[in-house]
C-alpha cells in the first residue's frame, strides 16, 4: 500500500512505525472473513482493511471525523486479524497509533469522557474493587440473575502451600480486578508451582499491567502503570542469589500486554532496556506449565491411579482472543487439560472473540452482547459440564450470559492434583 504521510506525522516514531504497518498491507481482504464486528455488521469500515484506510487518510491529513472515532472505537482488538493476515500486517499497534491521534483531534461528550475517566480509575485499582466487589456479594441476593451470575460468592478457605521454600522462584502478577472477583486463579497457580518446585512472588508495589489506560487511549498514564510495574519487579529479578526465573501472568488479557512492555517502552530512554528484559521473562501460565511437563506428568499419573474424582469430566474449553491471536499460544492449554483427564467438546469457530475485550462490554454494550451469546452457543453445542477460560474478563462476562458455570482452567489442574 502507497502512502503519503503529513510533514507533521511522517518523520516521529509513531509516523514511522505506522508507515511500514500500511506500507505492508495489500489490501487483500483476508482479514474481513476472521473479524467479529464485520461479521456482525458487514460494513467495510468496521473491518481490520476498512479501519486501516481510515487511518491511513487521516496520516496523510485527511479530515479526521466523529464517524472515524466510531469505527476505531468498534474494533475490539481481539487481533485475529493479524492470525489471519498472510502478509504479517501489525494491525494492533496501528490501531493504538491511530486511535492515539484521534483522541486528540476528535472531543468526546461530557458523559463519554466521564465514563471512560471512572474505568481508568476504578478498575485498576484493587482497593476500591475489592470494596465494591465486596458490596456486590452483599447485595447479590437483590440483583437480576444475569448480574448475580458475575458476582461469584467469595470462596472458602483455599487450601494451604506445602510451606516449603524452593530454590527457585517466580514472580506473579496479581492484576487488578482479579484479585476481588476471582481470587482462587493466582491461589490455585501458587498451589500448583508449589507442586512443581517453584515459590511465587507477589511484588506488592505492582499493579495494573496498564493496558486498560492505554486501550482506552490515555497512553501516557498506561505507559506509566508499566514503568510502575517494572520498578517493583525489578529488585526481583536481578538480585545476585537465586533470581526471579519468570514473571507469570494468569489473564491473558495482561500478558499480551506485559509480553508488549518492550515495544511500547522502546523511545525511553530510562526504561528501554528494562522493559524489553521484563517482556522477555514474561510467561503465560500455560507456558509455565507446558515447560515443567516432565515433572507435573508423574504428579497426574499418581493421581490418576488413587483418584475418586467427582470433578466434571467433560468441559468446553474457551481460547481468549489475548491467548491464540495475541501471544500466539493457540494450543497450548488444551494438551494440559487432556493429560490431566479431562475430555473436551468441540468448540465451534474458536477464533471469534466472545466480546469482553477488556472494558468494551461496558462501552459496546449491544455488539459485545450478541458476541458473546454467539460464543455461549459455540462453547455449548457439545454440552459440556463445565467451561474453562484463560483471562479473568472472558470469564465474568461469559458467566453474565449463562448458568453454566466458567472457570479458570488452572483451577480445575489445582484440583485435580489436590485431590
Amino acid at each position: 500500500m502507497q502512502t503519503r504521510l503529513t510533514d507533521l506525522i511522517k518523520d516521529t516514531p509513531e509516523g514511522k512505525e505506522a508507515d511500514a504497518i500500511l506500507r505492508s498491507c495489500v489490501h487483500c481482504g483476508f482479514c474481513l472473513a476472521t473479524c467479529p464486528t464485520y461479521q456482525l455488521l458487514g460494513n467495510e469500515l468496521d473491518s481490520p482493511r476498512g479501519r486501516i484506510y481510515l487511518i491511513k487518510q487521516m496520516l496523510e491529513g485527511q479530515e479526521v471525523t466523529e464517524k472515524t472515532q466510531l469505527h476505531l472505537d468498534r474494533c475490539l482488538t481481539c487481533r485475529a486479524c493479524e492470525t489471519t493476515c498472510p502478509s504479517g500486517v501489525q494491525y494492533g499497534r496501528l490501531l493504538d497509533i491511530g486511535r492515539g491521534m484521534v483522541e486528540q483531534q476528535i472531543q468526546r461528550t461530557p458523559y463519554a469522557t466521564f465514563k471512560r475517566y471512572t474505568l481508568r480509575k476504578l478498575l485498576p485499582n484493587r482497593t476500591l474493587s475489592s470494596f465494591f466487589m465486596g458490596v456486590a456479594r452483599l447485595s447479590r441476593p437483590l440483583l437480576p440473575a444475569r448480574l448475580k451470575r458475575t458476582i461469584l460468592p467469595k470462596p472458602v478457605t483455599a487450601r494451604s502451600l506445602s510451606g516449603k521454600t524452593h530454590t527457585r522462584s517466580m514472580l506473579i502478577l496479581a492484576g487488578c480486578v482479579q484479585p476481588a472477583m476471582t481470587p482462587n486463579t493466582n491461589h490455585a497457580t501458587t498451589r500448583v508451582l508449589d507442586r512443581l518446585g517453584i515459590s511465587v512472588i507477589t511484588a506488592e508495589q505492582a499493579g495494573c499491567c496498564g493496558a486498560l489506560a492505554y486501550h482506552l487511549n490515555a497512553q501516557e498514564e498506561g505507559l506509566n502503570a508499566m514503568r510502575r510495574n517494572i520498578d517493583a519487579w525489578w529488585p526481583f529479578i536481578t538480585q545476585a542469589e537465586h533470581p526471579a526465573e519468570a514473571i507469570i501472568v494468569t489473564a491473558s488479557g495482561c500478558g499480551v500486554t506485559v509480553k508488549d512492555y518492550g515495544h511500547l517502552l522502546q523511545h525511553d530512554p530510562i526504561y528501554t532496556e528494562k522493559a524489553a528484559r521484563v517482556s522477555s521473562l514474561t510467561r503465560d501460565i500455560s507456558e509455565v506449565i507446558t515447560a515443567e511437563a516432565s515433572t507435573l506428568i508423574p504428579l497426574l499419573e499418581a493421581t490418576k491411579a488413587t483418584s475418586k474424582s467427582s470433578l466434571p469430566r467433560n468441559i468446553a474449553f474457551h481460547a481468549p482472543c489475548t491467548l491464540q491471536h495475541g501471544m500466539k499460544l493457540k494450543g497450548k492449554v488444551e494438551p494440559i487439560l487432556q493429560a490431566a483427564g479431562f475430555n473436551l467438546t468441540r468448540v465451534a469457530d474458536p477464533h471469534l472473540c466472545c466480546g469482553s475485550a477488556g472494558t468494551y462490554s461496558i462501552l459496546q454494550p449491544k455488539l459485545s452482547r450478541q458476541l458473546r451469546d454467539n460464543k455461549i452457543t459455540a462453547l455449548t453445542m457439545e454440552n459440556p459440564d463445565l467451561v474453562v477460560t484463560a483471562n479473568i474478563g472472558c470469564q465474568m462476562h461469559l458467566q453474565g450470559g449463562t448458568q453454566l458455570p466458567i472457570r479458570h482452567w488452572i483451577e480445575l489442574l489445582d484440583e485435580t492434583l489436590g485431590e
